[in-house]
């Protein structure tokens, strides 16, 4: 089937075919056309353009978009979406005073997470968790990578990983699933944080490989979690079955782990809201993509990822929702896009290029999502008549969003 968008007000994020990353002062950048044309046929763009060069050509579908901006879906490329049930009692335990760190030491956090996902069926983690996919793909998400982590025992990461490839399977949006074995320790392992690790590497790992459930591999590098000897440790093992690295750093203290991270070739780095002068300095001779969660900084009170430090040191940076029960429970980009630019002071032009084109980088997809461009997926969002691209983050509460193309199918 083949559908033109015509009289597309300013068609977004255009000609970087061959551009994977955007980084520094080009973040600043977003190439775009006015008044223009998309041609998509079946799930892929085949051409776009001024409306002045319109070609001639027999399609099965118009679509009039006069006075609508057009650009690439949101590529979050940090979730936790499949989880059970919620943990608001925690949300009202932070309000009365309670710390993150408080609430995981009585027993919340994670493992709270971990106990009722633990007792939940399978196909009632795969209906909550899809009723989830469906809302975010409705606010503009085009690919999404998803967590495990909440599991915490074999048959429960695995349970966890499998409603993830079920989801991959049922849905259009492009999915990517990480194994987070190493999110926390569990409580029958409490001052035995080795004993577990050596489950993870040696029981859980090597099921979740034969059943090719995992692209990445992720751990929770931070002061009462992992060390980075642990990290290193998991990272080296995950490498013997080609997980390639995703990993929590930076997010309460800086303790090493993004260095742990470039030195195993992580794909991202994610959470920063603490960062060293040395931490930005590795990451430029790296090809790990920085990745921030405002977010989870706006629902903690936790200080936001310095974004102009490291933008303006010449570094990309991709932003993210880490959508979870306990720390962020909205997998809204829309939120995250303009958050960025409201209290981390990026650019609208800077927040689009880390919600797209750097968010497809920094799951792996950056050669079929993130930008508009001839031969990559038709995922696109089609706005209500704004008066221009900054009005998305300027408007933070509103819907701006009219239409949403995933793989070139309307989302209903």
């Amino acid at each position: 089937m083949k559908t033109i968008i015509i009289n597309i007000k300013e068609l977004l994020q255009t000609g970087l075919q061959d551009q994977q990353v955007v980084a520094g002062s080009q973040m600043q950048k977003l190439p775009s056309i006015k008044n223009a044309f998309l041609l998509i046929e079946d799930h892929l763009i085949i051409d776009y353009g001024s409306m002045h060069a319109l070609p001639k050509t027999t399609t099965d579908k118009t679509i009039d978009a006069s006075g609508k901006t057009l650009l690439p879906t949101w590529c979050d490329s940090h979730t936790h979406l499949v989880f059970a049930g919620n943990r608001e009692q925690e949300f009202v335990d932070r309000i009365n005073g309670l710390s993150y760190e408080e609430i995981a030491s009585r027993g919340g956090g994670i493992l709270n997470s971990a106990k009722k996902l633990q007792a939940i069926s399978e196909d009632n983690l795969y209906e909550e968790s899809a009723l989830r996919l469906e809302q975010v793909m409705k606010l503009g998400t085009g690919a999404i990578e998803i967590k495990s982590g909440y599991g915490l025992t074999k048959e429960a990461e695995l349970k966890m990983l499998r409603v993830i490839k079920r989801l991959d399977n049922n849905y259009p949006i492009t999915i990517k699933a990480t194994f987070l074995g190493a999110h926390a320790l569990p409580s029958e392992f409490k001052g035995r944080k080795t004993d577990y690790l050596t489950e993870v590497i040696e029981e859980i790992l090597p099921a979740v490989a034969k059943d090719n459930l995992a692209d990445f591999i992720d751990i929770f590098c931070e002061k009462g979690y992992f060390s980075v000897e642990d990290t290193e440790r998991l990272l080296a093992a995950a490498a013997n079955y080609g997980l390639v690295p995703k990993i929590h750093v930076n997010q309460f203290n800086a303790i090493g782990g993004l260095q742990a991270g470039i030195k195993y070739q992580a794909l991202s780095v994610d959470h920063l809201e603490e960062m060293r002068t040395e931490d930005i300095e590795a990451l430029k001779n790296s090809d790990t993509m920085p990745v921030a969660l405002p977010s989870c900084s706006y629902f903690l009170s936790i200080p936001y990822t310095p974004a102009r430090k490291i933008i303006d040191a010449g570094l990309p940076l991709a932003l993210a929702t880490d959508y979870n029960p306990g720390s962020t429970p909205s997998g809204n980009m829309n939120f995250v896009v303009a958050t960025a630019c409201i209290k981390m002071k990026m650019t609208p032009e800077e927040a689009i290029n880390a919600a797209t084109i750097n968010g497809a980088y920094a799951m792996g997809v950056a050669k079929e999502l993130g930008s508009i461009s001839i031969g990559k997926k038709a995922s696109f969002i089609i706005t209500n008549r704004i008066s221009s691209y900054n009005f998305l983050p300027y408007a933070f509460g509103t819907d701006c969003i009219e239409q949403v193309f995933i793989n070139g199918e309307q989302v209903k």
